[in-house]
């Protein structure tokens, strides 16, 4: 099969798109001096990703520990301020807006961290809150605010008498679903979920999972999923991004990454996942990568994963870092994709 023009781009613009990334860049300055500091280089956390996120569905934010997804998922919400690049939500460049238009945006974006015990206020009742950004936004108050609180909270599914408690009197989990109730306060449209099952047991993360879909039916809602979890991030994803040293080096749907995965990282990351049959777990070849993840401050030259690629050539070393392509659909950064997967054609170049 071949690369078809109908296939779209990871940015695209068509009237589904509720969310629109475009060369994101995030980039941390080093400075060196202890008076007269002065710039010697830049941690380069975000370093050019580009996707979007169509109305309704869950894009899948994966990658090993450091790799940019969170600050990726903070400088869309320009909770962390961007270097360089454009994040439209809907027709508005959310890094072009003053703080008063940018606060005002926000009551459609809202984030669910990723640790239940620190992002919760230890001082606040549950019901305060929850009830924080109706007060903020000035959208209700006195019993029509505490109805409101009640029902979030049984929408999550805590009992609405819960709302006197303090964050410390609750579990985990129990924590977590405050936290998810407390973004959807305002109705928003998008939330940002950043490891929102990290936290916690195996046992409650399927429920949390469960109760992020059921509301996503309920409301509407659009997700960015960010996890290391590529079990959770296949059970919740309608379609895929593979994050590495700051840049995508895949996108796909969830079904044709997992089945057929074509960059050297992503097929790594997936045989890492452990099969719950004995018998095929003893027999499968894992993929051990070998040597540590080069510093964001100073990334090799080329390509980022040459250095842990057991592909790489000398292509892969002093070429400029590979396009991200279309491939039958499947967007990815690699030199030798077509040689890894030979019964795939060349594809398009991403604009």
């Amino acid at each position: 099969m071949t690369a078809t023009a109908s296939q779209t781009p990871p940015t695209d613009r068509d009237a589904a798109t509720l969310l629109r990334v475009e060369n994101l860049q995030v980039h941390f300055p080093v400075l060196q001096g202890w008076l007269l500091q002065r710039p010697v280089g830049a941690v380069k956390a975000v370093d050019g990703v580009s996707f979007s996120v169509r109305q309704g569905e869950t894009l899948g934010l994966v990658g090993e520990s450091g790799c940019g997804k969170s600050t990726t998922g903070r400088a869309i919400l320009q909770l962390q301020r961007s270097t360089g690049g454009q994040v439209w939500f809907r027709d508005r460049d959310l890094t072009q807006l003053n703080p008063e238009s940018l606060r005002q945006s926000r009551r459609n974006l809202q984030m669910v961290f990723q640790d239940p015990y620190a992002s919760l206020n230890p001082r606040l009742t549950v019901g305060d809150i929850i009830g924080e950004p109706l007060s903020v936004y000035n959208l209700a108050t006195g019993r029509a605010k505490r109805d409101r609180v009640e029902s979030l909270l049984q929408v999550v599914g805590l009992s609405p008498q819960f709302s006197q408690r303090y964050p410390h009197e609750f579990s985990g989990g129990q924590r977590q679903r405050v936290a998810i109730a407390r973004a959807l306060a305002l109705n928003p449209d998008f939330i940002v979920c950043d490891e929102p099952i990290a936290a916690l047991d195996v046992s409650i993360q399927a429920q949390v999972l469960n109760l992020l879909q059921d509301l996503q039916t309920e409301f509407g809602l659009t997700y960015l999923f960010i996890s290391h979890d590529l079990s959770a991030v296949r059970h919740i994803s309608d379609r895929i991004a593979v994050m590495y040293l700051g840049k995508l080096v895949e996108l796909s749907d969830r079904d044709a990454l997992y089945e057929r995965p074509l960059h050297p990282y992503t097929q790594a990351l997936l045989s890492a996942i452990p099969i719950p049959d004995p018998v095929l777990e003893a027999q499968r070849q894992r993929i051990i990568l070998q040597g540590d993840v080069p510093s964001p401050l100073s990334p090799p030259t080329g390509c980022n994963f040459h250095t842990r690629c057991p592909y790489a050539t000398e292509v892969c070393r002093q070429a400029p870092e590979p396009e991200f392509r279309n491939l039958e659909g499947h967007w990815v950064a690699c030199h030798h994709a077509e040689t890894i997967n030979p019964s795939l054609e060349r594809g398009a170049i991403a604009p």
